[in-house]
């Protein structure tokens, strides 16, 4: 009998420090480092950075492919290993334990200079892996550099306060006094911002990116969020400026996080991107769904926001074609009646309230907005996704909306709902309801509705069509001439939500 021992990749069986702090599996980083031109690998000259390593899995990889591609130019091993981590592998770990996690999976020591690092030239302990105890910058109770909460990580230093080298520094070229060719990692990506009920989180992975362009690198690459391209706290300007950039040449998007880190589950998926400093052109984009890939070539900025499926764009720019007036000029904006969600029914009064914990009445004087809704029929929709942060199911399908039902006149709802519409005939209102829940109104909301939080402005691709009339699919499907293709794509995407159904 022959025994076969199978040594695992250190590296493939971390925990992540979170779902905000992920570790990259070593398959995804040479994905991603697949992107980069194939003759940096054989460059004694080109530099490399990763300004926010965790596990050192960007680095080691880098190592494995510069040891190849120099053997010919640098043929005595140990000199060419020396010279790849002494003058051309640099990191800048997030913390003080990845920092040695890092030199422990790159140096093969947790000291650069130590007795079993592979690397002979070094003369400190970090070696060319960083790492700084930062402090954050507060004013008015958040930090002036990433944003973070003054209450939360205003901590003594025995506890680690999230202050991130890269972003928390003025001059981030100053850290190793050099330009980098290629910067490439997995940046943190938020931090608890004290808003709300204390839970609010501010992203941050768009500060990296800005951070890295500050550093004028030929080729960076990231793997972030998807969530900029519709949504996300504070991430305006960062969209509209990776939108209109044409270095963007490459963008792989995952529509589920989960294909890509198994087991991660984040609202709205991830993507990763090459930006090619001189080399502006049209996008390459792939989305991919468990194994199914989609390739277009487009520009990213068609749109005010990003729009992941070329099919998608196809069946929008149709709708777009054939209609002169959207859903989001009669959605409500957030509290529709100025009715906050901690609000509770009362025992008299002469309007009905709908709450997420229950009906009962409430004044009319209590309501500050919404009061030419109140005497019309009109349709309500829960705020929160039916879908878990925006995730599709086991099936990759999604139902995007929860509770919809009509709402009668007298009657109104507290923040945790939005208004659709205002009629005069109950007839009206029920045709509004069911239009909400066809497949094609549902898919229009998912092309952009990356996160639970649904707003009027997820609705700006859906026709907003007269209610005189009853919509379903196959009436809509033939009204903006869908292809048979689309109608799959669309049904390949959407659960269907049956007329009677008003919460699952």
């Amino acid at each position: 009998m022959i025994q076969t021992n199978y040594n695992p990749d250190v590296l493939t069986c971390l925990a992540n420090l979170s779902n905000d702090e992920v570790f990259t599996p070593p398959n995804l980083v040479n994905d991603i480092l697949d992107m980069l031109p194939a003759e940096l690998w054989s460059d004694p000259n080109a530099k490399f950075l990763d300004p926010v390593s965790k596990s050192g899995v960007f680095l080691r990889e880098m190592a494995k492919r510069l040891t190849k591609g120099l053997e010919s130019a640098i043929p005595d091993k140990q000199e060419r290993i020396n010279h790849i981590f002494g003058k051309q592998l640099y990191g800048i770990a997030i913390t003080e334990l990845t920092s040695l996690l890092s030199r422990r999976s790159v140096y093969c020591s947790k000291t650069a200079n130590g007795k079993y690092s592979i690397c002979e030239t070094f003369t400190t302990e970090q070696g060319n892996i960083h790492y700084e105890r930062m402090q954050h910058t507060w004013q008015a109770g958040k930090c002036t550099y990433c944003g973070a909460s003054q209450e939360v990580y205003d901590r003594d230093d025995t506890l680690e306060n999230y202050a991130y080298n890269f972003i928390h520094t003025e001059q981030p070229e100053k850290i190793f006094n050099m330009k980098f060719d290629v910067i490439v990692g997995n940046p943190p990506y938020q931090l608890n911002d004290g808003g709300g009920t204390g839970s609010s989180a501010k992203p941050i992975y768009n500060l990296f990116i800005d951070q890295a362009k500050k550093l004028n690198p030929k080729y960076l690459s990231m793997i972030i969020p998807a969530r900029w391209y519709s949504g996300g706290k504070g991430l305006d300007e960062f969209r509209a400026e990776m939108l209109k950039d044409k270095s963007i040449r490459k963008l792989v998007d995952f529509a589920d996080s989960r294909d890509c880190f198994p087991g991660v589950d984040i609202a709205g998926g991830v993507c990763y991107f090459l930006w090619d400093k001189d080399n502006k052109g049209i996008c390459e984009v792939e989305t991919k769904r468990k194994e199914v890939v989609i390739k277009s070539s487009r520009f990213l900025d068609e749109f005010d926001t990003f729009v992941r499926d070329n099919l998608a764009v196809d069946i929008i720019h149709k709708v777009k074609k054939n209609s002169t007036s959207f859903l989001d000029t009669v959605v409500s904006s957030r509290m529709p009646f100025g009715l906050v969600s901690s609000v509770k029914p009362e025992k008299e009064g002469d309007l009905d309230l709908i709450t997420s914990a229950g009906n009962g009445k409430i004044s009319s004087d209590k309501v500050t907005s919404g009061t030419e809704l109140i005497d019309k029929w009109k349709v309500l929709l829960s705020k929160a996704s039916n879908d878990h942060g925006g995730q599709p199911d086991k099936e990759g399908k999604r139902r995007i909306f929860s509770r919809i039902e009509v709402m009668p006149p007298k009657t109104v709802c507290t923040e945790s709902y939005l208004v659709v519409g205002n009629y005069d005939s109950e007839t009206e209102a029920k045709n509004m309801m069911n239009y909400l829940k066809t497949k094609f109104c549902r898919f229009l909301v998912s092309t952009i509705l990356l996160t639970q939080n649904i707003t009027k402005s997820k609705f700006i691709f859906v026709p907003n069509l007269s209610m005189k009339e009853k919509w379903d699919d196959e009436k809509l499907f033939d009204r903006y001439k869908l292809t048979e293709g689309e109608i799959d794509f669309i049904s390949q995407l959407i659960r269907p939500m049956h007329s009677n159904e008003i919460d699952l």
